[in-house]
């Protein structure tokens, strides 16, 4: 049976390192084939945002417009975190297409399975 990846990204442009990092893992183990789960929380939410992602800039890094083009392209799925996206005001009808919302329980419920690794950049 295939692992799946549950990654969670805690950083945006607050820490550009780690949050390239995270969209990177998570766009390479999909087009690896790798069944991925990617949650956005603290700042990096603003990137499921139309338009977000392209403001983001990392010498050496892949752009994140095309990570996270290339994780949806691969059925990656996207969720940001119910209270980090209600401190910024930003609701459903705000995202990407394919980004959804959801809290704490649903992650716990995607990380908990045996088959299941995650990461937390």
């Amino acid at each position: 049976m295939a692992k799946k990846l549950v990654i969670k990204v805690t950083a945006g442009a607050d820490a550009p390192e780690r949050c390239s990092q995270a969209f990177t893992v998570a766009a390479v183990a999909v087009a690896s084939g790798v069944e991925v789960s990617l949650w956005l929380t603290g700042e990096s939410v603003w990137f499921a945002l139309p338009g977000r992602a392209a403001e983001f800039e990392l010498p050496h890094a892949a752009p994140l417009p095309e990570l996270i083009d290339g994780i949806r392209a691969g059925g990656g799925a996207l969720t940001v975190c119910t209270q980090c996206a209600a401190r910024r005001d930003i609701e459903q009808k705000d995202l990407i297409e394919g980004a959804g919302i959801a809290g704490a329980q649903v992650f716990v419920s995607e990380i908990m399975p045996d088959d299941v690794q995650a990461l937390v950049y």
